[in-house]
This record gives C-alpha cells, sequence and structure tokens, in this order.
C-alpha cells in the first residue's frame, strides 16, 4: 500500500540541494526586485544602475551561502532568523556600496542604500514567512482529519502552547477560551477568543480542550473542570508553573485530568521551622520503604539530609526500585542502606536498630488491602500487629528517639479485619507511650516519643481505587463500583508524606494526629467526571449508547459506606492548619501485654477462630461479620 507521503504535495519530495537551489532562486530575484523597487522609489541616475545591480547579484551568493542563509529550516522560522538575515542583507548592501565606488561613475545617495537594505530584508522576510506557513499549510492538508481543540488561557502559558501546536500541526486549534472580558472579541495570532459561555455554540466542532493556565489555584482548577465536564470533552492540562520553571516539564507536555484536579484540595507549603527538625544528620528508618507511602516517606526524608536512610521492605522488586530511584538523585555525602526481610523477624531488626543506631522510625509497613487481609486474617495480624510489637519493644531498648505508626481511618470502628489490626497496633504504640513516660521503666534512658499518625485515602497508592478507574477507561469499561453512596476521603502521596513528617515533629509522646483530608467525596460522582474529562460519556438507560458503563458490584467484605478518623475523642490545632491532636482511649500496658503474648501463641498454632475472638475483645468496637455473610 503506499502511504500518504506518496500522495503529499511535491514540495515534500524534493531532495535537498533542489530545495536549496529555490530558495537561491527567490533570493536572487527579492535582490533584483528590491533593487528596481527603490531605483523607482527615489529615480536615481539609471547610468549607475548596471554596475550596483550587477554587484549586488554577484556578491549575495557567497554572502548567503557562507553566512548559512540555507542552513535554517524554513517551516521553524522565527524572529530570530529574521534578525539574522537582516544583518546578513546589511553586509551585502555594505560591500555593494563599497564595490560600488570603485566602478559606478554615479553614486547614489545614503537614502538609497539605507532603502535598499530596509527593502531586502523586508521581501526576504515576508517570502520566507509566507513558504514557512504554505509548508505548514500542506502539511496540514496532509493531515486533513486533525482533532479540533481550543485551548482555555489566552495568556503566556497559552501563546506557546499554540505556536507548538502549529507547528507540530497534531491538532487544528480553533479559538482561545477566556475568564478576562478585555480579551473577548480579539485575537491571538489570528486566532479569535471568546468567553467560556459561548463553548456551547462551537461544542459540535471541538474533539478536546486544553488548559494552558499553568498558576491556576487548585480550587479554581477545579471549577473550570466542573463546568467543561458536561460538554463530554476530553480535557488535557499543561504542567504547573513550578514544573515548567524548574524545566522538568515543557508548556506542551500536556497530560490527562487526574483525579486531584478533580477534588480540588489547595497545597499547603511545608512549614519550614517544623519540617524535618532534627531528622538531618540523624539516622532514619522507613519500613514498609518501597510500597506508596513508604517510597513518598524516602524521597522527602532523603531532601532533608540525614546521616543514614535504612529502607526496610520484604518485597526486593519494590526495594529495588526505591533503592534505584533515591541513589540516581541523592549527594554524596548521604548513605542509603537496604534491608530486605520482613519486620516481624525480631532478630533482624534487632540486628538494623543497633549497627546502625537508628533515630527515627517511620513504621509504614503493612498489609492493607481490605479483601485479601479479610480473606487472610492470621497473616493481617502477624503483620500488622506482631511487628509493631516488635518495633516498639527495640526502639525502647536501643534508644530511639522517635517512633512514628501509619495508621488508617479505617482503624476507626473497624468492619473489617484489616482495620481492626491497626487499630490494635495504635494502641500497641499508645501502651508503649504510656510505659516510655512512665519513671517505672528505667531501660530506657533516652525515652522514646511513640506517635500515631492517622489519614485516611491516598491518591494512586497500590490500594487506591484511582488507578483501577483510569485502567478500566482506558480498557473501555466496564467502572466497577462497590456502592453508589460510597464516599472516601483523598489526599496526595506527596501531601500526606510531609504532613507525616511535620507531624512525627510536633509529637509529644502517645499522639494521635490526624490530617485534615478536607471534603468527603462520593465515589461514583469522581468516577462520572473522569469519564467525561476523557471526551466520553455514561452508559445507562437513559443515555443507551454512552460509551463507559457504570457496574455496582456490592460492597465487599468488612467494607463501610464512609470512613472516620476519631474514635471518641476530640481534636485540637496544632502549629499546622492541616493536622491535629487528639488523645484517645487505649488498653494499659499491664493489661495489654498478656492479651499480646495470648495472641502470638493463638497466631503461631494458625488459630483462626481463637485469634479473631481475642482481636474482638481488644478492639471491642470491631464490628466483625464471620465469613459468608453479607454486609
Amino acid at each position: 500500500m503506499r502511504s500518504l507521503f506518496n500522495h503529499s504535495p511535491s514540495v515534500y519530495r524534493l531532495g535537498l540541494f533542489q530545495r536549496r537551489a529555490c530558495l537561491f532562486a527567490i533570493d536572487i530575484c527579492t535582490v533584483f526586485i528590491a533593487y528596481i523597487s527603490v531605483n523607482f522609489l527615489l529615480v536615481i541616475e539609471t547610468k549607475g544602475f548596471p554596475w550596483i545591480l550587477i554587484n549586488s547579484l554577484c556578491l549575495a551568493p557567497p554572502i548567503f551561502y557562507f553566512t548559512g542563509q540555507y542552513k535554517s529550516l524554513t517551516k521553524y522560522l522565527g524572529s530570530k532568523t529574521i534578525y539574522i538575515q537582516a544583518t546578513r542583507n546589511f553586509l551585502l548592501v555594505a560591500l555593494t556600496a563599497i564595490a560600488s565606488y570603485f566602478y559606478a561613475d554615479n553614486i547614489p545617495s545614503f537614502n538609497f542604500w539605507v532603502l535598499y537594505w530596509f527593502f531586502l530584508t523586508v521581501f526576504i522576510a515576508i517570502i520566507r514567512v509566507a513558504l514557512r506557513d504554505l509548508l505548514l499549510e500542506l502539511k496540514l492538508k496532509r493531515n486533513h482529519k486533525l482533532p479540533h481543540i481550543a485551548i482555555y488561557g489566552a495568556g503566556e502559558a497559552g501563546a506557546q502552547l499554540a505556536a507548538s501546536i502549529r507547528l507540530s500541526k497534531t491538532y487544528l486549534l480553533k479559538f482561545f477560551i477566556d475568564d478576562d472580558s478585555e480579551l473577548w472579541n480579539r485575537d491571538l495570532n489570528g486566532t479569535p477568543i471568546i468567553p467560556p459561555s459561548l463553548i456551547k455554540n462551537y461544542i459540535t466542532s471541538l474533539d478536546k480542550i486544553f488548559i494552558a493556565i499553568p498558576t491556576i489555584s487548585s480550587t479554581r482548577q477545579k471549577e473550570i473542570l466542573g463546568f467543561l465536564k458536561k460538554y463530554n470533552l476530553e480535557v488535557s492540562i499543561i504542567p504547573t508553573l513550578s514544573d515548567i520553571t524548574s524545566g522538568r516539564a515543557r508548556v506542551d507536555q500536556l497530560r490527562p485530568v487526574a483525579i486531584e484536579d478533580l477534588l480540588g484540595r489547595e497545597i499547603v507549603p511545608p512549614n519550614k521551622d517544623i519540617l524535618g527538625d532534627g531528622i538531618q544528620q540523624s539516622v532514619v528508618c522507613v519500613t514498609g520503604a518501597g510500597g506508596s507511602i513508604g517510597s513518598e516517606l524516602c524521597r522527602q526524608i532523603i531532601k532533608l539530609n540525614p546521616s543514614k536512610l535504612i529502607l526496610f521492605d520484604h518485597s526486593e522488586l519494590n526495594l529495588y526500585n526505591i533503592n534505584q530511584e533515591l541513589l540516581s538523585d541523592i549527594n554524596q555525602n548521604q548513605n542509603i542502606y537496604t534491608v530486605l526481610g520482613s519486620v516481624t523477624n525480631l532478630s533482624l531488626v534487632r540486628k538494623v536498630f543497633t549497627e546502625h543506631q537508628v533515630d527515627f522510625v517511620f513504621h509504614a509497613a503493612a498489609y492493607k488491602h481490605v479483601p485479601l487481609v479479610e480473606s487472610n486474617p492470621l497473616s493481617g495480624l502477624v503483620n500488622n500487629v506482631l511487628s509493631t510489637r516488635n518495633l516498639c519493644n527495640l526502639s525502647r531498648q536501643c534508644e530511639v528517639k522517635k517512633f512514628v505508626l501509619i495508621s488508617t481511618d479505617k482503624a476507626v470502628r473497624p468492619t473489617n479485619v484489616m482495620g481492626a489490626t491497626k487499630r490494635l497496633a495504635e494502641i500497641v504504640v499508645q501502651a508503649n507511650a504510656e510505659e516510655a513516660e512512665s519513671s517505672s521503666y528505667e531501660s530506657n534512658s533516652g525515652k522514646t516519643c511513640f506517635s500515631i499518625v492517622r489519614f485516611g485515602n491516598v491518591l494512586a497508592s497500590s490500594g487506591s481505587v484511582v488507578p483501577l478507574f483510569q485502567k478500566q477507561i482506558a480498557a473501555g469499561g466496564p467502572i466497577t463500583i462497590t456502592h453508589p453512596d460510597v464516599i472516601r476521603y483523598f489526599m496526595t502521596i506527596r501531601e500526606a508524606a510531609l504532613l507525616v513528617l511535620q507531624a512525627s515533629v510536633l509529637a509529644e509522646g502517645g499522639d494521635v494526629f490526624l490530617l485534615d483530608m478536607g471534603e468527603p467525596q462520593k465515589i461514583r460522582d469522581l468516577a462520572e467526571q473522569l469519564v467525561k474529562l476523557s471526551g466520553l460519556s455514561i452508559k445507562s438507560d437513559i443515555n443507551p449508547k454512552g460509551d463507559i458503563e457504570m457496574v455496582f458490584t456490592g460492597l465487599r467484605p468488612g467494607e463501610k459506606l464512609f470512613e472516620e478518623l476519631l474514635i471518641d475523642a476530640s481534636s485540637e490545632p496544632t502549629k499546622h492548619p492541616l493536622i491535629y491532636r487528639a488523645i484517645e482511649r487505649f488498653i494499659p500496658s499491664k493489661e495489654l501485654w498478656p492479651q499480646l503474648d495470648s495472641l502470638e501463641v493463638e497466631l503461631n498454632s494458625q488459630n483462626e477462630a481463637k485469634s479473631i475472638e481475642r482481636l474482638i475483645k481488644l478492639v471491642p468496637e470491631f464490628q466483625f461479620k464471620p465469613k459468608g455473610k453479607s454486609n
């Protein structure tokens, strides 16, 4: 089959020599036309005509060739090329004038040479711009089925994006949209600018909308996305201003709408008076370092310049990935150590803590997938509870300064085994905090500060529903949601990690820190917005020809319609506007330790019934549903 290229205009099939020969012929004609134009304008004596014109025609080829006039790409012509051409023409006119003094009988005035240079520059510039536009237009005709797009934002970023699109010819720009009324009914480089209210008049001729406002706030971006979703057009967004100015991204590197864009959550910059206090030049250990939260904690901790960062994980692949990523970014004064193994291995944890003299522990290792832990409760108890007990005991014995447990809102009045194990892990930390504060505990000369940070769902984490939705949309559906009324709190991984680090500094012992997750979001609404802003529609009884079907599968075992962050306590603000502190009830250590010893025996004997019974006793608010019974 013959390709489109074979059907393209013949100019695209010309060789390099042929194209340059055409440009050379055009330039020689331009020199002649420019001279004739000035000659008629000033009505100079014609007997000087042959020598001046001949000198120009003889000097132009070597000057144009050796100064690189034919090396530039015409279809990418810009203002800099025209400035260089003006300098090149000045050289040609100057040498022509000097040569003419030797041969011509009648020398034109100074005004002649100025006009000659001006006309020569203008004519060549106009012809080059016309050729550029002709080439781009011919390329457009070769790709006549390009998607029609509009750019939301007629500022500098919008202009840069339009210029990039015009050169690449991957899209056909129809118009700009802008909120600024002073720009309405005007144009940007020939492309009209319209108010948002007029989009509906052009909706049938559009395929996509690009948002090109890098300085936009999250709240305003959410408003714009909410306004655009009713049009069922695919929406993409340019990178943020910080990414553009830092060189991490270009204006034309568009990305699809992400779930965080729909949340409209404003980012609160880290408090420099809180963030990282004490971590600098300290030894920090992160368990579950290869997981979603653990890996982001490592990325942020390494920026605070610890003397050592210990990556502890039982997944070889995850540990390898985060280690390689950090090694490519760190400076030579920072040390990273990897520990491949389980935090339930008491001897391994003791070896790590004593050899490296750990100062900070961030315990992010946990089994967190609700259905899997529901099916494997013993593994969940061992990994989530016994590991926490081991780490707390060794932290006190090895005089660790601070221990922080990463917890979840599913630990509040849990309805599943995973949430109950995380609540029991919290109780273990609280009991250790109580004992560390007690003067009767004398083996720890440097008192360890224990704290808990509890928050909701983290976007794009391995357990998040968002990546699943995006994968299902890309596959053409259906989107599966457990219940139409399920609501959840959401936060970005980076924000959660930074808040955890700041909360660790605020800890005084036994604290339960709650992160402000904003307003809870209905999962169904987020899924619908993702579909619509992907340029697709929801398939339903009302719209049977829609693209993506939404299927409700029913609540999974142990799943709740909504999550909470507090059990029975009230919270109080801290120095950080998004971090709150609560002191919640727990089981005193003297009562808890014998119970945990018994639980460990039952786990070692694989007695699931006794272990669950013990868990219910230790976490009385656990709303246990036996297997086979639905929620």
